[in-house]
């Protein structure tokens, strides 16, 4: 796949968080980006007050390494923007250097994640992004990164391999496709439906000929705004 895209100055960016919105559930983050629509609840509310002790915005020197928190990020290729919860600068002569210390240094990007350790796919797509924005921003090469489980004080390595990066600008294409389709995908209850703070506002037990007549709706809503 070419890794880049038409009309890049222009074209709206979606924050990076979709990527794993939309790999844990596709009509979830069709809600986020359509609807603007966004509900807490217990478990949502648990991760935002995880992170906020996070989000802070400050560097730390560890050893010889820098702990950069909440850095921005975007990448115009990708599509998207956003903050990496942590980006860890180790020295390597052979990178890039960098406004926060003194040399070159080698980034290893962390996306912190609350509750019990889950190896999800679509956490590793959101940090890979992290790592392709990095990338551009600083014409480098960043070979991993790593979830950190909240929780479980856990810290599980992510390679980006040619796959990996491949199906993060895959998932990238969908998610621009869909925001300029104005498409709402349709629901499909699931398991994961019992936790979703946007149940309420999904109805994924709804029958099908209501939501076709909802959706129908909202088609001939967007036809009238054009």
């Amino acid at each position: 796949m070419t890794q880049s895209f038409s009309d890049e100055e222009s074209r709206e960016l979606f924050p990076l968080s979709w990527l794993s919105q939309y790999g844990y559930c596709k009509r979830r983050c069709s809600l986020l980006a359509m609807e603007q629509i966004w509900q807490e609840n217990e478990y949502t509310a648990a991760g935002r007050l995880q992170h906020k002790r996070v989000h802070t915005g400050r560097t730390e020197q560890r050893g010889e390494a820098i702990h950069i928190f909440e850095m921005p990020v975007f990448s115009r290729r990708l599509g998207v923007s956003g903050f990496c919860d942590c980006v860890e600068a180790h020295p390597s002569p052979s990178c890039v250097p960098i406004p926060y210390g003194e040399g070159k240094y080698e980034f290893f990007p962390v996306e912190y994640k609350h509750g019990v350790v889950r190896d999800e796919e679509e956490y590793h797509l959101q940090l890979c992004a992290q790592a392709i924005c990095l990338e551009e921003r600083f014409d480098t090469q960043i070979p991993a990164g790593a979830i950190f489980f909240i929780d479980a004080h856990r810290r599980d390595e992510v390679l980006f391999s040619g796959e990996l990066r491949e199906k993060t600008w895959q998932m990238a294409k969908e998610i621009t496709d869909l925001i300029e389709s104005q498409k709402m995908i349709p629901a499909v209850y699931s398991a994961k439906c019992k936790k979703c703070s946007l149940r309420d506002a999904c109805q994924p037990r709804t029958k099908r000929s209501s939501r076709s007549y909802n959706d129908c709706l909202w088609d001939e809503a967007v036809k009238e705004m054009e």
